[in-house]
């Protein structure tokens, strides 16, 4: 058996308005807000993780809070983020669910084999709700504002655009491993999406990678994507992981202990950031399941500045 990724482990985006932010993804969206900390790599950035009531890995929606202008759409980018639900009814509460928030959504629609329905963010973050047919274990929180057969249920397919996939393509089937199962025309129009799967696939477990090269390069800003990440099981195998992109001859950050996991990073052909991070130790690390995400958390190499750090940070709430 090829080493193999398992899935999607989490998303890191970025926002220019932390509070607005926690109000979103928490008070419309109901995910559970499971770590209150910093960017490791700028402590003056609030790094804020979203996920089930357990935060059980491969439901991460991460933010950076930077004050940055909004993005510029493009190539050689993150796309678009889906989340799952567990029913095609699940999809028509959501669709009046937003409207009532004032949010405008698409029609629900099949994109790529899943009933789906398209919306933003307030500052334009691209999400996509897919159903994945109550397939595979849920979490609901219970003080979720979203009933819990409504809930979002994790992280699904993450589209990508590059303006060619041959390299792309290469990289995630040689080195990665992934397997090309399907393709789709684009909603936008702007070209074909080519679905690879990991691991035990499903949407979970796929990457969507639009080829557009019909379009400028993007920005980063906010409303952006900034990597996805893939999971690896445990530390053994982020090793062989290290071991194969070394072997393959491509350049990538070496391990980096980020506390709740360990990660290794790399940038794929076209640029976009990619990491792989194990499921393990996990979000209960520094803190009981059932006070996650109260108060700010460091890790322990950065506690000795906590006073600094707290003094840097705006108010949330």
């Amino acid at each position: 058996m090829s080493l193999q990724l398992t899935g999607i482990h989490h998303l890191t985006a970025i926002t220019a308005n932390a509070p607005g932010n926690l109000h979103f993804y928490t008070k419309v969206l109901g995910l559970r807000l499971v770590k209150k900390t910093v960017n490791q790599d700028d402590t003056s950035a609030y790094h804020l993780f979203y996920a089930d009531g357990e935060a059980t890995p491969g439901t991460d929606l991460t933010f950076f809070d930077w004050p940055v202008g909004h993005e510029r759409r493009g190539t050689h980018s993150i796309a678009r983020t889906s989340l799952r639900v567990g029913s095609q009814e699940s999809l028509g509460w959501w669709k009046q669910h937003l409207a009532s928030e004032g949010i405008v959504t698409g029609e629900i629609a099949d994109i790529g084999g899943y009933p789906s329905l398209d919306f933003e963010d307030p500052e334009g973050q691209r999400l996509r709700l897919v159903s994945d047919g109550g397939s595979g274990g849920s979490h609901p929180w219970a003080q979720s504002p979203v009933p819990a057969e409504h809930q979002i249920r994790g992280l699904g397919p993450i589209v990508i655009s590059v303006p060619d996939i041959t390299n792309t393509e290469a990289v995630l089937t040689k080195v990665m491993n992934m397997r090309e199962v399907r393709d789709y025309a684009s909603p936008d129009g702007e070209g074909q999406v080519h679905v690879f799967e990991m691991g035990a696939g499903g949407p979970a477990a796929e990457l969507h990678v639009a080829g557009q090269p019909g379009l400028a390069p993007a920005r980063q800003g906010a409303g952006a994507v900034h990597h996805v990440a893939f999971r690896a099981p445990d530390q053994e195998t982020l090793h062989q992981w290290t071991a194969r992109l070394t072997e393959f001859r491509l350049p990538s950050s070496g391990e980096v202990e980020r506390y709740y996991f360990r990660s290794l990073y790399f940038r794929e052909p076209n640029g976009i950031l990619f990491e792989i991070a194990t499921d393990g130790p996990g979000f209960t690390a520094d803190e009981p399941l059932e006070t996650l995400g109260e108060s700010l958390a460091l890790p322990p190499f950065l506690e000795g500045k906590r006073a600094s750090i707290e003094a840097g940070l705006k108010p949330l709430r």
